[in-house]
């Protein structure tokens, strides 16, 4: 099917029918440092109020992998120690992330021209593209995009951005790149409840996606798997800045999660994905595949009901969540590997959506 084709038998008004850019390969790492829930929790039970061990049980996390052995993290000196871990670790786990996105792509680190990159997790000047630039074998004319404090929304944020950059230059390649270390932000003197629930829900990983110019696949090579971008909507909510974010102070990083977060997706998601959707006259009947950031447990039953679809739509939503916990701006493109990797039937839909700090949503309307 011809993507004229495609974009004709869906009907789809208001999306240009040329020159989407295409997910040319996709990518995740990790450190070897694995554990089970109950291993993370009972390691950090001293901080625990009664009943964390039971909202552990039932966070839908069992296994997390973490930037550090478990056993080091008691004897972190604070906020310097903790950064500098972040340095080395994003830097070794962006490298691999990229190199494995490429190869998935069939793209030489040459070929790049462009690579985004979001973490909200750790402090690093110069970013870790800068760090990974030479190491991977990237071009010194490489346009280099970072982006900070987006946190959980910065996956979903950082593909949108990568997709405006190729609509420009549809004959160019670009790497989105996300590292976040989130027990790194973990401070021993913290007990507050938006802690805690970090230490049960947090993860670290990173994750690197491939995007390819509309002009840019190469003669001789398969077409790539992966969705085409076809449009993207942000939205930013007035007066919602205590929502969700971090409280940085000379110990780090504090969580602020409010309860208010599924809330926000109870009051606003629903409105805002029909809308979305309906200006490229689609409905959420229309969408065959949900790429939906694993939030946690009320977050991902927020998005059901607001978007009133079946829970089982957000399979791999949950499977990422239960094998890796959170990994914030990671966590969404961890689910877009896993979809990819289920090969979506040709000519079908799909809608990745996000929330993060601001209050904020990214939502993007993906084309196989």
């Amino acid at each position: 099917m011809t993507d004229t084709a495609f974009f004709n038998s869906r009907n789809i008004i208001g999306v240009p029918q040329r020159g989407a850019p295409r997910i040319a390969g996709t990518a995740v790492a990790f450190t070897e440092h694995r554990y089970d829930q109950r291993e993370v929790a009972e390691a950090l039970t001293e901080f625990a109020e009664p009943g964390f061990m039971r909202f552990a049980n039932t966070s839908g996390v069992e296994h997390r992998n973490l930037a550090l052995p478990l056993d080091r993290y008691p004897t972190m000196s604070g906020f310097t120690e903790a950064n500098a871990a972040y340095l080395e670790v994003a830097v070794e786990l962006g490298e691999q992330a990229v190199r494995r996105a490429l190869d998935a792509a069939h793209v030489r680190p040459g070929e790049v021209d462009a690579i985004v990159t979001v973490s909200s997790t750790g402090v690093a000047v110069p970013t870790i593209d800068a760090r990974i630039a030479s190491k991977i074998g990237l071009r010194p004319d490489v346009k280099r995009i970072p982006l900070f404090g987006l946190g959980c929304v910065a996956g979903a944020a950082g593909l949108a951005r990568m997709h405006d950059y190729l609509r420009g230059f549809p004959d160019h390649v670009a790497v989105l790149l996300s590292v976040e270390l989130c027990s790194l932000t973990l401070q021993r003197d913290d007990t507050s409840i938006p802690a805690l629930i970090g230490v049960c829900l947090f993860g670290d990983g990173a994750a690197a996606v491939v995007g390819a110019g509309a002009n840019r696949i190469p003669a001789g090579l398969p077409v790539p798997r992966g969705p085409r971008v076809l449009a993207t909507r942000s939205t930013l909510f007035p007066d919602t800045v205590d929502v969700m974010g971090w409280n940085v102070s000379s110990s780090g990083f504090q969580l602020v999660m409010s309860r208010d977060v599924p809330k926000m997706a109870d009051d606003h998601l629903g409105g805002e994905v029909r809308s979305f959707l309906a200006d490229h006259g689609l409905t959420t009947a229309d969408i065959a595949t949900w790429v939906c950031h694993p939030g946690g447990p009320k977050v991902l039953d927020a998005i059901t009901n607001a978007v009133g679809i079946p829970s089982d739509r957000l399979r791999h939503s949950w499977e990422s969540m239960r094998d890796n916990g959170n990994i914030s701006s990671v966590s969404v493109l961890d689910v877009l590997n896993r979809t990819v990797a289920a090969t979506p039937p040709e000519g079908s839909l799909g809608l990745m959506l996000a929330m993060g700090p601001g209050f904020s949503f990214e939502l993007l309307l993906l084309g196989w």
